[in-house]
Parts: C-alpha cells; sequence; structure tokens
C-alpha cells in the first residue's frame, strides 16, 4: 500500500510539472483597445475563438477611453511601454512605432490586394513596403437627424428633395424645428478637428500650400467654416459644453444626440453601432448626406486600425492572432457584428450581411457608404498626411479659445499655424 501511495504521489507530482510547463510556454499578449459600440465584445468573442484553436497563445484584452488612445498610448509607445497591439486612429502619426509584420506572415499577397490602399496610412514616409495591422473600420464623417422632431415640428427634411443643402441651411432648418420641437440644440459637433475639417474642405479649405506645406494662415475657406462655428456657439445653435466644456482632448457629443438634446448631430459612420443598440427604434434617426459649401459636399475618411507594435517580445505570435483576425471570414464577422464599414476591398465588393433588425441601422450604413465616392481628395490628402493630428489637434485648441473669446477668430488661426510650424520643426520636418 505505501509503495502505491508513493506511485500515486510520484504521478500526481508529474501532472503538475506538466501544467507548470504548458503554463509556462503560454505566451501573453496584451492589446489595447477602445470601444464605440459593441466592438469590445465582438473581438473578446473572436479572440476566445483563436485562443481555442491556439493554446498556446492568450490575448489579454485592456479596453480604455478613446481619451486614452490619444493621449495616454502615444507616452507610452514614446517610452517603449507600449502594448503588443493597439487599436489606433492616428495611423501615420505613430507608424514609427509599429511592427512590420511581412516577415512573420504568411501570405502578404492576401493583405496587399484587400488591404492595400489602407496598408499605406499605417507606413512612414520612408517604408512603402511594409505591414503593420488591417482597418477594424473605415470610417466616413457626416450627419445625423432625429427626423421625428422634422415630424413632430411639420418641417420637411431639406435632403428629402435637394442633394446641395448647404451648412447655412442645416443650421436655418434645424433651428427652426428646435425652437417648434422645445429641443435644447439645433446642432452640435464633436470637439476635434478631424471632423470639422470636412465642413471646412467643402467650404473651399485648401489646408495646404503649393509646397505641400499646411497652411490655414490665408486660407479663406478654412476661416469661413471657422466663423460659422463661432458664430453657431455664439448663438446657441450648438451646446456651448461640448467644445468649451473641457480642453486638451475629444469630446463627442453623441450623448446630446441620445437624449433628444440636438436636432442635427456631426460625427460619422462609427456611431451607427452604438446608435442602433441605445436609440433603436425610440426615435427615427438616420444618417444623411454630407452638407454642401461652394468647393464641395464632403466629409472627412478615417477609420480604426487594429496594429501590431514594434517592441513586442512576440512577434511570430502577433503575426499570428493578426492573421486570424485579418482573415476574410472573420473580419467580415467583425464588419457584420458591429455594424462597421468594411475596410477590406474584397468584403466590400460582396458585400457584407450587417446583423441588425434596425432598420436606421441599415439606412444610415446605405448612406454613409454613398459618401466615400464623394469624398473630396483633399480630404484624402489630409487624412494620409503623416501628421494630420498636429493640424487636428491645433485647430480643436485654438479655436476653443476663440470660442469662449479668449482669442479672435484671426488670431486663432495665427496661433494654429505656429503650432503646426512648431511641431513640424520639432519633428524635423
Amino acid at each position: 500500500m505505501k509503495r502505491l501511495n508513493l506511485l500515486l504521489v510520484f504521478v500526481l507530482l508529474l501532472s503538475l510539472a506538466s501544467v507548470s510547463v504548458q503554463a509556462q510556454n503560454v505566451i501573453e499578449l496584451r492589446m489595447t483597445w477602445y470601444t464605440d459600440g459593441n466592438e469590445d465584445q465582438v473581438m473578446r468573442d473572436l479572440l476566445d475563438r483563436f485562443e481555442a484553436a491556439n493554446p498556446d497563445i492568450k490575448v489579454v484584452m485592456d479596453v480604455v477611453p478613446y481619451s486614452a488612445i490619444l493621449e495616454t498610448l502615444p507616452v507610452q509607445l514614446a517610452a517603449g511601454e507600449g502594448p503588443d497591439m493597439a487599436r489606433v486612429t492616428d495611423l501615420g502619426g505613430l507608424a514609427k512605432y509599429y511592427l512590420d509584420m511581412s516577415p512573420y506572415l504568411s501570405d502578404t499577397a492576401y493583405w496587399e490586394e484587400n488591404m492595400g490602399p489602407f496598408l499605406k496610412w499605417m507606413r512612414t514616409p520612408d517604408n512603402d513596403t511594409a505591414i503593420s495591422g488591417f482597418m477594424t473600420q473605415l470610417t466616413v464623417t457626416g450627419p445625423y437627424i432625429n427626423r421625428t422632431l422634422f415630424e413632430q415640428a411639420g418641417i420637411e427634411v431639406p435632403s428629402d428633395t435637394r442633394a446641395d443643402v448647404t451648412w447655412e441651411e442645416w443650421a436655418e432648418v434645424t433651428r427652426a424645428v428646435a425652437e417648434a420641437t422645445g429641443t435644447q440644440f439645433a446642432m452640435a459637433m464633436d470637439r476635434t478637428g478631424h471632423r470639422f475639417a470636412g465642413p471646412a474642405i467643402s467650404m473651399g479649405a485648401k489646408y495646404f500650400n503649393d509646397e505641400g506645406k499646411p497652411m490655414v494662415v490665408g486660407d479663406e475657406g478654412f476661416r469661413a467654416m471657422a466663423q460659422m462655428l463661432l458664430d453657431w456657439h455664439a448663438d446657441g445653435t450648438m451646446p456651448l459644453e461640448v467644445w468649451a466644456g473641457s480642453s486638451g482632448s475629444y469630446v463627442a457629443a453623441n450623448e446630446e444626440f441620445i437624449n433628444v438634446k440636438t436636432v442635427l448631430y456631426m460625427s460619422g459612420s462609427w456611431q451607427i453601432g452604438q446608435f442602433a443598440k441605445n436609440i433603436g427604434d425610440a426615435f427615427d434617426w438616420e444618417a444623411v448626406p454630407n452638407p454642401c459649401g461652394p468647393a464641395a459636399c464632403t466629409g472627412m475618411p478615417g477609420g480604426a486600425a487594429l496594429v501590431a507594435i514594434g517592441t513586442t517580445k512576440h512577434p511570430e505570435a502577433v503575426a499570428r492572432v493578426m492573421e486570424f483576425l485579418a482573415s476574410e471570414e472573420i473580419l467580415g464577422e467583425f464588419y457584420a457584428r458591429t455594424l462597421f464599414i468594411p475596410g477590406h476591398l474584397g468584403l466590400a465588393e460582396k458585400g457584407v450581411d450587417f446583423v441588425t433588425d434596425v432598420e436606421q441601422a441599415k439606412q444610415a450604413l446605405s448612406v454613409f457608404a454613398s459618401q466615400v465616392g464623394k469624398l473630396d481628395p483633399i480630404a484624402y490628402a489630409l487624412q494620409a498626411y503623416p501628421f494630420n493630428r498636429v493640424i487636428f489637434n491645433a485647430t480643436r485648441d485654438r479655436l476653443t479659445q476663440a470660442i469662449v473669446g479668449e482669442l479672435t477668430l484671426d488670431e486663432a488661426i495665427t496661433r494654429i499655424q505656429e503650432d503646426i510650424d512648431a511641431a513640424l520643426a520639432e519633428a524635423g520636418r
């Protein structure tokens, strides 16, 4: 009996040692992620599937506020303390920190064929071959309206009959709807220079001089849109707290729209999933085509990408995770369940069967998809510019100062240019 007990103990020790070795062989990767709607849940579900098929890799998702992606993550990356993978929107600005996965991918041709145009957004100016990630979504900026409020006011939605409705006309009609229905504000816009850029380009903003240098001083289109933004805050058309209620960060106005505090909301396609979840059919919400100016009727392209970070200690493991997530079947499921416009040419051509019973979401997806072909070349050039975040942040911060009366508009534009010039000089550009 004693010998039998000793044998059992020996077998148990061997088993524990085996489990210990297996645990030591599991590679743990960290993914920094932000979410607008349900994409964190969908991504976790897909990662669970990957881990079941690849027990030697575990992916820990660190879900953070979007402000942390803009402010905290760049500091971590600069200090060499970043995660293995991260979901980012400053695609070119952070490109120097990305891992080129090409040596670790089994089929680079697949990536070039299906993600080629978007891979360029994630490359440094001196590298035209790197494969660093894939688009979790292609986005287009544009406005949403609360159609129920128009119906209650007995006022026609102007884009129902015309394709060239201007920003001035939208401001006028939404003020009338707000007054008739007792709605607090006529319009709202996210506090970001990116959201401002589409309307500014529509008004004629060039953003770059003939030498390709960012230039807003003397840009009459930029000034015209900035003046309208100031006027809308001064007369109560827009809520002051969105742009003037905070400093140094991005602020969305989605809660104002969800809570029926505004008639029109200038944001973008990434809001569809959250609106489908948080509004549903509580009121008739929908996307409308981008308003027009004298130069264009454009929003801004953009999106978020999941990228591999160059400081990872496990590049092969990261590439395995990314290949799984970027595969056509898995990525198609991700887009379908999150209600995101695909940043994958093959899926865009085949079409995605979006998973929603909310008719408003289907309508909005259709409208935003239709806007892709109408985006102005300047909008694409601005989005592709590696230092566009410098332009967007300076625009946001200095126009906020003008809105609260700390600067005149001319002073604000001068300061925007000075901020851009200083940042480019620091970067050696």
